[in-house]
């Protein structure tokens, strides 16, 4: 596409070159460019506690995973329900085996229950709060009440190292999954485009990452925050270095993803054995 761009700004006639300029804008539109990855099965959650519904999905309770999904057809009196899945087959089975699921997307209104605190340093010291929940939906919880009023989110996502260390609909990834990097960026589109709503208009972001993924994110970053400053920092973690083929890594990494134009950082002076200014 850059290469016609350039072809069409040698055209010396100003008409058809304008003509051109406008069909060329008219196929950028329907032509993804920077970061392409495949779309999937959308992810789901299963709603424990919840009744089965007809015309719903529900999920098997022993194995729950979005490409076993059946839609309920009926609910019996004898304990039972049949299922039908994407082809269109039927079953009937013990209605206790499966569990209530949904799609991300559709509507899920959840609610937070107190389970337990605990107190230090008196009423009057700052508090925190612990969500435990998926976190697709705990964000969305929380966009009813800080939308736009976070000033900071830190992020640290599965790494996807090829190990079994993380679920795409409730399936583990690992090495053998031939689509475990766009399934992986399919996760993390969704949660980037809930943290960018939390985020305060001068807020900022904190994603770590080691190797794996670290060009993908970084690509991923840049297609959502165009309009921010993103800072790649390493970490040192093992000074020793990791075990590996050839070359021992030290360090890990973090992305800073601040509006442009905002100092974050405040400059301090380094200690070199020389006397520091005096503090105003």
């Amino acid at each position: 596409m850059a290469k016609i761009d350039d072809l069409v700004a040698q055209i010396a006639d100003p008409k058809l070159r304008a003509e051109l300029e406008k069909s060329v804008k008219e196929l950028k539109k329907n032509t993804r460019f920077g970061l392409v990855f495949e779309d999937h099965i959308p992810e789901m959650s299963a709603l424990v506690g919840l009744p089965l519904t007809v015309g719903e999905l529900a999920m098997r309770r022993d194995a729950p995973s979005g490409r076993a999904a059946r839609t309920v057809k009926a609910i019996h009196s004898d304990g039972t329900v049949t299922l039908e899945d994407k082809e269109g087959n039927t079953t009937t089975e013990p209605a206790s085996d499966w569990l209530a699921a949904k799609q991300f997307g559709q509507p899920i209104y959840p609610g937070l229950e107190k389970v337990g605190e605990v107190k230090r340093g008196g009423a009057d010291r700052p508090h925190h709060a612990v969500i435990n929940a998926e976190n697709y939906h705990a964000a969305q919880l929380l966009l009813y009440l800080y939308e736009g009023q976070v000033d900071c989110i830190y992020l640290d996502p599965p790494y996807n190292t090829g190990a079994k260390d993380w679920t795409y609909n409730n399936d583990y990834v690992d090495s053998s999954d031939a689509w475990r990097h766009s399934k992986w960026l399919s996760f993390m589109e969704k949660r980037l485009k809930l943290a960018k709503k939390l985020l305060k208009h001068d807020g900022v972001l904190i994603v770590t990452i080691d190797e794996h993924e670290v060009h993908h994110l970084g690509m991923l970053l840049e297609e959502l925050f165009p309009e921010c400053l993103r800072h790649l920092i390493s970490i040192v973690i093992n000074p020793k270095g990791t075990a590996a083929t050839n070359f021992a890594r030290v360090d890990e990494y973090a992305f800073f993803v601040c509006p442009s134009g905002n100092e974050i950082i405040e400059k301090m002076p380094f200690d070199f054995g020389l006397p520091l200014p005096p503090k105003k």
